[in-house]
């Protein structure tokens, strides 16, 4: 076994040395307030206890108990606790909590609702069969062929049973706040004491002549990337329409399977208004190095069977096309119960709607910041810390959202991770060489607004310890 050990003083710890989420090693973590954060995508662990205290980790590390004697550290005997185990918590709660939407934020919601030592019951209902599984591995490793589709599911299949929460699989149709139940496809009325909206988004798509081919495809659940790879299988040449995170990790992927492969997009470069021109032109770089082609300041048309037709008039040979140009929030449940919508569900600090039983979290939620500024981000670990979050305030535990949000993608031999919120910023300073080695920190108002780094694991660490505060 790997183990880490940690020594405040005279007090040593000794728990497991490797990231339960990817396998970072913690011994290049960052240590804050007795946890330990993974260097690859910001998993926190306690020192003391193991538990995985914030995602993307949702199992926690083992633990060894430690005696020192004259300077020597003596190990016990290992200890694997549940990673569901509520450690001496208890929790009164509502009596029950039926979560609508079992991707990142609802599936952690239900999660921590046990590890609260949450007795009462918990549904979760979603109509994707396969959820919950993971999301951000569908347009990385997995539709690139380099993982198996059995590492794509969060749990094994009789996880959910064993800890007593209820799956349905299942559309919600409609919440009825005077009766106090979520009504489903099949008409069932499930009794709530309180609600969690995660029902995140739904794929933006083009209404261009020709979108609805069967070899065009958007990609959101884990069925999408199964039929982007039937299709991959008997194609050559793909066209992706979009150069936003999907999009270009598509394109990354598609390559890798040796698919002659074109972005159309209507910026000057890659990740423009999110990441700035010079990492945005890095990671096109990146891009062209290992193959891909690029029709930037261009519009898709029409798709027909055997091509992409652009305004300009040209035409792009592709038997696979894949539109990745962004999500809508699913806000139609929210709407029709009345709560306050406005360009996502409009939440406090706590994650809690107008309606005080229902909270929502994820994609759909549009909650104030520290500056008081309302976001909504539509980032994986932002999405499982807001379920966790709203779970423990279900059960009255008072702890506003205030981390700072999270996302990494890796395309070929460059990987980005970037840290805080910059929708917007008055100066961009770079830094090191932005392929291998180098940042980019996002000013507004002066002030450090966002990082994003490559090869700079600690930076970024200590940059979101930093804006947290």
């Amino acid at each position: 076994d790997q183990v880490l050990l940690y020594r405040d003083g005279d007090d040593v710890s000794a728990i497991g040395a490797a990231c339960t989420h990817y396998g970072g090693p913690l011994g290049d973590g960052l240590v804050k307030d007795g946890t330990v954060r993974c260097p690859w995508h910001h998993a926190c662990f306690d020192l003391k206890t193991g538990e995985a205290t914030k995602a993307p980790a949702l199992n926690p590390v083992p633990t060894w108990p430690v005696t020192v004697d004259g300077g020597r550290v003596t190990l016990g005997e290992k200890r694997e606790p549940d990673p569901l185990d509520p450690r001496g918590r208890s929790a009164d709660g509502p009596e029950s909590v039926v979560i609508v939407g079992a991707g990142a934020a609802g599936s952690a919601a239900a999660e921590m609702l046990r590890r609260e030592g949450y007795e009462g019951r918990v549904v979760m209902i979603d109509p994707d069969a396969d959820a919950p599984y993971d999301r951000p591995n569908l347009s990385k490793d997995y539709l690139a062929g380099s993982a198996p589709e059995e590492w794509i599911p969060l749990r094994p299949d009789d996880f959910y049973a064993e800890h007593d929460i209820l799956r349905i699989v299942d559309e919600a149709q409609a919440i009825d706040t005077a009766e106090r139940v979520v009504r489903v496809g099949s008409g069932d009325a499930v009794e709530y004491g309180a609600v969690l909206l995660a029902t995140g988004g739904t794929p933006r798509t083009l209404r261009i002549p020709g979108f609805d081919r069967d070899h065009v495809h958007t990609l959101r659940s884990l069925a999408d990337t199964r039929a982007i790879i039937a299709d991959a299988d008997a194609a050559s040449r793909a066209v992706v329409i979009g150069a936003s995170f999907i999009g270009m990790e598509v394109a990354a992927s598609l390559r890798a399977r040796e698919l002659d492969v074109t972005v159309v997009a209507p910026e000057a470069v890659p990740f423009d208004n999110t990441l700035g021109p010079e990492l945005g032109a890095a990671i096109r770089s990146a891009h062209e190095d290992s193959g891909v082609a690029f029709r930037l300041r261009s519009t898709a048309a029409e798709i027909t069977d055997e091509a992409v037709l652009l305004e300009d008039g040209t035409e792009l040979a592709a038997d696979l096309v894949v539109i990745g140009v962004g999500v809508i929030p699913d806000t139609r449940l929210a709407e029709t119960a009345g709560l306050d919508v406005d360009g996502g569900i409009l939440v406090d600090t706590d994650l809690r709607t107008s309606d005080p039983r229902i909270f929502a979290a994820g994609d759909i939620a549009r909650w104030p910041d520290a500056s008081g500024a309302r976001r909504r981000i539509e980032h994986w670990v932002v999405a499982q810390r807001q379920g966790q979050t709203a779970a423990k305030n279900i059960l009255g535990r008072d702890e506003p959202f205030r981390d700072a949000p999270f996302f990494w993608t890796h395309q070929f031999d460059m990987s980005v991770a970037y840290v805080g919120h910059a929708p917007e910023w008055d100066d961009a300073e770079v830094e090191g060489d932005l392929r291998r080695d180098g940042a980019v920190r996002y000013l507004r108002d002066g002030r450090l607004a966002a990082l994003a780094a490559v090869g700079r694991d600690d930076l970024s660490l200590e940059t979101e310890a930093e804006l947290e505060g």
